[in-house]
């Protein structure tokens, strides 16, 4: 869809990543980091401050006081830390659960494991985990559970609730929650990120994984991490150091400076909010229907009042009619389900959002 909205010059709301710059601080910290030296192999599990900030914020933010030195790895972005993560604990013959509509590396690394990956659908238009269901896809072969909350793309939450239930559903298996929460900062209407490190339970047999690039808008950056316990953390870093052996040591340098100031993450949540408001107020003016936005930076709404085409060639056609690129909902099913579903992304300037709801009003209703 990004090679489609830059053929035809269209406002590219698909494709998840910024088009705002990121805080001039932080490029100076790290600046400073070169020019410090810091431009060599840092260890392996990552530099050691680094890895000391996200355990103090961690703990901070979800109670959680994870050891730097064998609980924290600094990985190569979150997709690194997924793959990493799926190739130390699952194994031909094992089942992955996980949830769909799904980000798309996850099948992919379940079955470069040799694993087979058991697609649950979450409940529609909601997107939640329907957990009976769960309950019932669990077999002796389960070895991993994958989540995403906030959820790409179905922008839904977990709720406290919602942990206890997946705590009641694994307690007494040997099955490890990969618990994808890149969009921890990124959860509104004055909810908590209800984390899986917040739960003591279900921390002690799972890996959370967070990102930088996500953070602090810096995605080509690739700077993720991932906490567990230690001897899930060992198996991690086994494969970690056959893989990517270790992450860029200047902007680890940088990165554990800036998050000496709380408030870069803290103020995040407001950031995105507005952002979501001025993009659903856009919308509002077409005949699109939005559906809630409880967290991440995506928006989805039904065109249902439009056309009754499958999503994939709607999305093409407003790309190439409306000049504006979204993602069609059903590239994230193995199968292409399809419930007429589309997702914008609203991390963008103010002037983008502007500047797409202003192409969308030329939508009609059919």
């Amino acid at each position: 869809m990004s090679a489609l909205a830059a053929e035809h010059r269209a406002v590219n709301l698909g494709q998840g990543f910024p088009d705002y710059p990121i805080d001039p601080a932080l490029i100076d910290l790290v600046t400073a980091a070169m020019r410090a030296g810091h431009n060599q192999y840092p260890l392996s599990a990552g530099v050691l401050a680094l890895r000391e900030a996200i355990a103090g914020k961690v703990e901070r933010l979800y109670g959680r006081a994870y050891d730097p030195g064998d609980e924290v790895t600094v990985t190569t972005g979150a997709t690194q830390a997924i793959y990493t993560s799926i190739q130390a604990l699952a194994h031909p013959g094992d089942e992955v659960i996980l949830f769909e509509p799904a980000y798309d590396s996850y099948i992919p690394s379940i079955r470069m494991a040799g694993a087979t990956p058991v697609p649950l659908p979450l409940t529609v238009p909601a997107y939640r985990i329907d957990f009976d269901a769960l309950a019932r896809a669990i077999t002796p072969r389960t070895r991993v559970i994958m989540l995403n909350p906030p959820n790409n793309p179905g922008t839904s939450v977990l709720t406290a609730a919602d942990r206890d239930a997946l705590a009641d559903v694994v307690r007494d298996t040997p099955i490890v929650v990969v618990s994808d929460e890149v969009y921890e900062h990124m959860v509104f209407d004055g909810q908590p990120h209800c984390s899986l490190a917040g739960h003591a339970e279900l921390a002690d047999r799972s890996v959370v994984i967070g990102s930088f690039g996500k953070t602090f808008h810096a995605t080509g950056w690739k700077v993720g991490y991932a906490l567990a316990p230690p001897a899930i953390t060992a198996e991690i870093r086994r494969v970690h150091q056959f893989t990517v052996f270790t992450v860029n040591s200047a902007a680890q340098h940088g990165l554990a400076a800036f998050l000496a100031d709380p408030s870069r993450y803290q103020t995040l949540p407001a950031f995105f909010s507005a952002k979501r408001e001025l993009l659903r107020s856009m919308l509002g003016a077409t005949p699109l229907t939005l559906l809630p936005c409880a967290g991440s930076y995506f928006q989805l709404a039904t065109y249902e009042r439009i056309s009754d085409e499958p999503a994939a060639a709607f999305a093409q056609r407003l790309v190439r009619e409306i000049g504006v690129a979204t993602i069609p909902l059903s590239a994230f099913y193995r199968d292409g389900t399809d419930h007429r579903v589309i997702r914008f992304c609203f991390a963008k300037r103010d002037e983008t959002l502007r500047a797409a709801g202003e192409r969308l009003t030329q939508l009609r209703v059919r």
